[in-house]
């Protein structure tokens, strides 16, 4: 539950926003009580972060996690949780707690031309970074090689 704690304050945090302008449902929503349906629980979602640069893929319960280090990455077993703002993803990696959680949002990693559809915020151990993240359904927009 300790893992668990970061990424649900996030998706908390989410749920304050209201509609949009159109009468579109937003991440969070009141009035919207289904779990978070944009990203398919079998949906393979690629994520990609700065400073220091990170990345990787998860698909189902096993997620990736890709350093300049460790370019093939290290693969560890995650839970998923689909709340009303997004996701969490939340597992261990080398001995820290592991949470992603993962939002609608426009993205930009700050290094390239690409726009993502959703913002990662990734909790390892004490440290907390940011990144951007997409999948074959809902696609990065801009070059394919930055």
């Amino acid at each position: 539950m300790r893992r668990l704690a970061p990424a649900l304050a996030f998706l908390a945090l989410a749920a304050c926003q209201s509609g949009g302008p159109d009468g579109s449902v937003i991440p969070g929503d009141r009035s919207d009580d289904h779990p978070f349906g944009e990203i398919a629980a079998d949906e393979t979602l690629h994520f990609t972060g700065t400073e220091p640069f990170w990345g990787g893929e998860v698909t189902g319960e096993t997620l990736t996690y890709k350093t300049p280090e460790q370019p093939d990455g290290q693969a560890i077993a995650v839970s998923r949780f689909a709340g009303r703002g997004g996701l969490s993803y939340s597992g261990t990696l080398g001995g820290a707690a592991f949470t992603m959680a993962v939002t609608t949002g426009a993205c930009s990693d700050g290094m390239s031309d690409r726009r993502y559809p959703f913002v990662v915020t990734l909790q390892l151990g004490n440290a907390m970074r940011t990144g951007c993240a997409w999948s074959d359904k809902h696609p990065f927009e801009g070059p394919e090689t930055p």
